[in-house]
């Protein structure tokens, strides 16, 4: 892939650096979407935005996905360049095929697989109050996840339908994962009161 396609300007560079991880988030939850309801082609709009966020980062040879496991590692692979071009932190800790605190897949044992979040790392010069807030944000998401899964999981269960053991073992899954992401946030940020405002562990 080729250099992170940024302006002169370093703070321009920042902004944009950090739009395109946000348009990269984006497309990130679209393609988790796709992988909950278990499609495994990509619609063409979204290959198209993931071809597109590729040339805003400078791809000379951008790559059109078809399958939702190709578009998540094309989205995860632009994160890493990304991260490795953040000022604050020039080495980020990173996994094999995605950036530093992006999450990773898990098989179910019912069938399917389900998306694994993870704490953000903290960047050395990033302040307390805005990493707290991250942090408290992505356990919020990790309960939301949960509660969505587990009410899918009931309605099937209720209705006696083909797919509840399926559904029920993605709830656990997903409940394993928010619990073990609280207790990890309760450690990290035991002895520091959260500010006035800021997000709170749920």
């Amino acid at each position: 892939m080729a250099a992170v396609a940024l302006e002169a300007d370093p703070w321009q560079s920042e902004q944009h650096r950090r739009r395109l991880l946000a348009q990269s988030d984006r497309l990130l939850d679209r393609v988790e979407q796709l992988q909950i309801l278990e499609q495994r082609t990509v619609p063409p709009a979204l290959a198209a935005a993931v071809r597109t966020l590729q040339v805003r980062l400078g791809q000379t040879d951008p790559a059109r996905p078809r399958t939702v496991r190709a578009a998540q590692n094309l989205v995860f692979a632009v994160q890493q360049r990304l991260m490795a071009a953040n000022p604050r932190s020039p080495q980020p800790r990173s996994h094999p095929g995605r950036a530093a605190g992006t999450p990773r897949i898990a098989r179910l044992p019912a069938a399917g697989c389900w998306k694994l979040l993870s704490l953000p790392p903290r960047g050395p010069a990033q302040g307390d109050e805005e990493w707290r807030e991250l942090v408290a944000l992505t356990v919020t998401r990790a309960l939301d996840r949960w509660s969505w899964a587990q009410g899918r999981a009931v309605r099937a269960a209720r209705d006696r339908r083909p797919e509840a053991p399926r559904l029920v073992a993605r709830a656990r899954v997903a409940w394993a994962n928010y619990w073990e992401l609280r207790s990890e946030a309760e450690a990290l940020l035991r002895g520091q009161p959260p500010a006035a405002g800021r997000a709170r562990l749920p």
